[in-house]
């Protein structure tokens, strides 16, 4: 009660006051885990601090098909959604039908990273503001490696053999439905994060790069994705092409993996009371490949809120994204939902720290973290994604070589660059 209390009070500080009416609004979100169930806690707070309602337009948790959706409700000048909660690579795409909202927010966006402010300007115009960000790590059952005296691996070959000895030794013992290693292996946008982070850390480049050349067929990038195929059906479970975040979550919750790949979100659920591996797990950044150029290599994320230009109140929910993006909620978005936060000085807060442990260890992991070649390719990254994750998954499945499949995917990006991205 005693921080609910002080959200209101706060609440009741920043909400604009002296609007004539109360105004219905409407925001769009496609949170996993708990993450829709904090965003409502926070607006129930707005709501009475500002006498305005807001509804959830719940999402598919696929940032795809988001993403999709995204495009025919503003193409179609929607004005029912006032607020959408977009990824980190959608600006440039999205920019035209969003609002500016630098004027709006220059008293407060000084706190946030300056690159991820960046990440949000379109010709000089904010058109999204920072609302947590994120970048993905290795989670191990520490339980797990210290019974057999391993550490969290540096390198994807020590993880794939330290995967599957316990994973072996543990369904010898008993434990039949244990998998060493699950990740996101579905076609979709999830797997370009994932396949990124392999050819990056192989020293196999961006898939374009920030200067637009296109980069991605080559020897490494062909290691890391074979690496990745040796995977399936021996230390990952076959269905592991059909995961997206929360089907690897469910298995790593339940007790039933060594390691997983997933965003901060899956740890203050892993700690749950609820949860089969509370107090067993713990984090490390994600191993690195093989070669001279080997790193460890975590792809960037995070989520922004926009106003839609077709709202009829765009005042009130620039006052809403105002309100969700501050200070006090992500601090409360950081403390019951893991997130990051994308204001600085959060870092250094103690309750945080105290409640979740990771953030102020995860700094550095996202401040070295790799983005998706949205800048360079701006409009047409989508489709540049679309063939990559399309090529990485044919090439798990066993649906041509990966040697093939990335020569074609070249052929197409080259044909998609034209004479400019």
């Amino acid at each position: 009660m005693k921080l609910r209390s002080a959200l209101m009070a706060f609440g009741a500080a920043v909400v604009m006051t002296g609007t004539a009416h109360a105004a219905n609004l409407s925001i769009v979100s496609g949170d996993t885990g708990n993450g829709l169930a904090v965003l409502r806690e926070k607006l129930d707070i707005y709501e009475k601090t500002s006498g305005n309602k807001v509804t959830i337009v719940p999402m598919p948790s696929s940032t795809t098909d988001q993403f999709g959706q995204y495009k025919l409700w503003l193409a179609a000048g929607n004005s029912d959604i006032d607020v959408y909660q977009t990824d980190v690579i959608w600006a440039p795409q999205l920019a035209e039908q969003l609002v500016d909202l630098t004027e709006a927010t220059k008293d407060v966006i000084g706190q946030h990273f300056p690159s991820i402010v960046q990440s949000q300007t379109v010709n000089g115009k904010l058109v999204a503001m920072p609302l947590f960000t994120d970048a993905p790590a290795l989670y191990y059952r520490k339980d797990l490696l210290e019974k057999y005296g391993k550490t969290a691996p540096k390198t994807w070959a020590e993880l794939a053999a330290t995967a599957k000895e316990i994973q072996d030794k543990e369904r010898a013992a008993g434990a039949k439905d244990l998998w060493g290693f699950v990740w996101q292996g579905n076609a979709y946008e999830g797997l370009t994060c994932n396949a990124l982070e392999w050819v990056m850390s192989y020293g196999g480049g961006q898939i374009v790069e920030p200067d637009g050349e296109i980069s991605i067929n080559n020897p490494q990038a062909v290691a890391a994705i074979e690496e990745a195929k040796s995977w399936v059906n021996t230390i990952s479970p076959p269905g592991v092409l059909a995961y997206q975040e929360e089907e690897a979550r469910g298995v790593w919750q339940t007790g039933n993996a060594v390691f997983m790949r997933n965003w901060p979100y899956a740890y203050s659920l892993g700690e749950g009371a609820d949860s089969a591996i509370k107090g067993k797990f713990d984090v490390a950044p994600l191993p690195a490949g093989t070669g001279d150029k080997a790193r460890s290599a975590a792809t960037l994320g995070g989520w922004n809120l926009a106003v839609s230009k077709y709202s009829k109140n765009q005042k009130e929910a620039i006052d809403l994204v105002k309100f969700l993006t501050s200070k006090e909620m992500q601090k409360k978005q950081a403390i019951e939902a893991s997130n990051l936060p994308t204001i600085i000085d959060l870092y250094d807060d103690a309750e945080i720290a105290k409640a979740v442990p990771i953030i102020p260890r995860w700094k550095d992991v996202f401040l070295n973290a790799v983005p998706r070649p949205s800048a360079p390719t701006k409009v047409k990254y989508n489709e540049v994604s679309s063939n990559f994750w399309t090529a990485v998954h044919n090439s798990l499945a066993g649906s041509g070589t990966t040697a093939d499949n990335l020569e074609l995917l070249e052929a197409q990006l080259t044909k998609l660059k034209g004479n400019g991205w």
